[in-house]
């Protein structure tokens, strides 16, 4: 079921009264058959899948908890691999062949397995990685195996965070779902408010960013420079805005009947390094490449550096580059069975190290300039390089196909002005507009992209909810009918869009 959906209108206040009327003792089954109902709107068979899933990791995690030693690690090991094949049948299992046989064709040989013409469950890699977060806990020993089978259920098929994440700990998500949790008005209208500024997100920015991004990317070789560039830029507020109004939906939802669900973002685009851009982006996602990839990893290779008697500065920048780029290339490849995903995640893998081996000399070279590095400038200067940097990962990531990324990278540039200030008396400049959407539309979006950023940029010192909650009702809810009139003109209702994040 679709957040920006009909159904979903009708959905979530059934499901939230039905919550608070039943006794605390059963709204866990209640609340489990309706995210239950909610993923089978999608594909009702594809429910088997997950419940398979579910019920591998709730008996692994029982038996992982029960013993001890060899046992205890082959438990763990096998459940982890059986996981692993499941996400890779249904997601990569075509990528894989393709790749196979184009290898097997250098050779001469021309037979390979058939490919399968499935859809991939909804939410597929979440549910994986949030079961994988489940087993590790487990067998570190700092989470106990749930016993109760439905409670377990309910821990990965909870709905607000059931296809998109997000990635819950159990040591976060577990305890909660068996509290006695009151109806709280405040909590209510919190939740509600959370709720409606991610639909705002989504549907008045994000799918109307959407349209425009649509028209470029999906015939680019009919466009180059400033249309390729604009619809770039586009492109990163709108998958940021899309992801993050589908979060601050499902945050708000389950808000609303007392759960605190994790943040994901925190200002991404703010962010001065492409490290600080992963601390802010999709934060449970990147705790849990921190956490569960990149960090074994990186102890692996430093205990065999260790076992071979070499240990030194030199293996402390190979043990990072090593382990950074294997976290990186797997990240691309999670979001997608393509090598254009591949190539997003190596960039950002290339960009992290490079950053790692330039610090001391660009730190050289700013005092010899006398760069004041806590300066308003500076800092500034290093926003908006942190921001292109992404947005150029950005076109591996949308295009449709590797070929079309590298006709956009090599034609975006042709026929800029050298001078920034001259790009908007360009004599082409409604040309590359009118390509994008009409210059209306084109006005618009860029008028509210603009308000959104500036209350984005001030939400650190902000918090727009706890303002709501202290502003007199009157005034209050005089706020509240502009922003429906503003919602009811200019957001997109033409179609229910698909969260861009529903496909991994």
């Amino acid at each position: 079921m679709l957040f920006n959906s009909i159904q979903f209108i009708i959905f979530f206040p059934v499901v939230t009264t039905l919550y608070f009327l039943f006794r605390p003792r059963y709204r866990w089954l209640m609340l489990l058959l309706a995210s239950c109902y909610f993923y089978m709107v999608f594909v009702p068979v594809y429910i088997l899948v997950i419940l398979a899933i579910i019920g591998l990791d709730y008996f692994s995690g029982i038996l992982i908890g029960k013993s001890t030693g060899n046992r205890r690690k082959l438990y763990f090991i096998s459940s982890l691999i059986l996981n692993i094949l499941i996400l890779t049948f249904f997601k990569y299992y075509n990528f894989l062949n393709e790749n196979i046989a184009f290898i097997l064709k250098w050779f001469g040989i021309n037979d390979h397995l058939p490919f399968l013409n499935i859809i991939i469950p909804l939410g597929l890699s979440f549910q994986i990685f949030q079961a994988i977060s489940y087993l590790i806990e487990v067998y570190r020993g700092k989470q106990k195996a749930e016993k109760k089978f439905g409670v377990f259920m309910l821990y990965q098929m909870i709905y607000p965070r059931l296809i998109a994440g997000p990635i819950e700990r159990p040591q976060n998500l577990l305890p909660q779902l068996t509290l006695p949790h009151k109806f709280d008005f405040n909590q209510l209208a919190a939740g509600l408010q959370l709720m409606a500024w991610g639909f705002f997100k989504k549907l008045v920015i994000a799918d109307r960013l959407g349209q425009m991004v649509n028209n470029v990317y999906d015939f680019p070789a009919n466009f180059e420079g400033l249309s390729l560039v604009i619809a770039t830029i586009f492109y990163s507020f709108q998958i940021y805005l899309d992801f993050s109004g589908y979060t601050d939906i499902a945050l708000g939802a389950a808000e609303v009947m007392g759960f605190r669900l994790t943040s994901n973002f925190n200002r991404p685009y703010l962010s001065r390094s492409v490290a600080e851009f992963w601390q802010r982006w999709h934060i449970t996602f990147s705790g849990w490449l921190r956490d569960y990839l990149y960090l074994p990893i990186a102890y692996s290779a430093s205990r065999k550096l260790r076992q071979d008697n070499y240990y030194g500065i030199r293996s402390d920048y190979f043990i990072y580059i090593y382990a950074v780029l294997i976290t990186f290339l797997i990240c691309g490849l999670w979001h997608g069975s393509g090598w254009n995903f591949v190539i997003w995640g190596g960039m950002h893998g290339i960009f992290l190290i490079l950053a790692i081996l330039t610090r001391k000399p660009k730190s050289r070279m700013y005092r010899k300039m006398g760069v004041n590095k806590k300066s308003w400038s500076f800092n500034a200067f290093q926003t908006v390089v942190t921001f292109c940097l992404i947005s150029l990962a950005w076109v591996f990531f949308r295009a449709s196909t590797l070929s079309d990324a590298v006709y956009i990278i090599r034609h975006m540039f042709i026929g800029i002005p050298g001078n920034i200030r001259d790009i908007w008396h360009h004599p082409d400049m409604l040309k590359y507009i009118v390509a994008l959407d009409s210059p209306r539309n084109f006005i618009i979006t860029l008028v509210i992209l603009s308000v959104y950023i500036f209350i984005e940029t001030r939400q650190k010192s902000w918090d727009i909810r706890e303002m709501l909650r202290q502003t007199p009702v009157l005034k209050r809810y005089c706020i509240y009918y502009v922003f429906i009139l503003v919602f009811i003109f200019f957001g997109v209702f033409d179609s229910a869009r698909q969260f861009i994040y529903f496909q991994f």
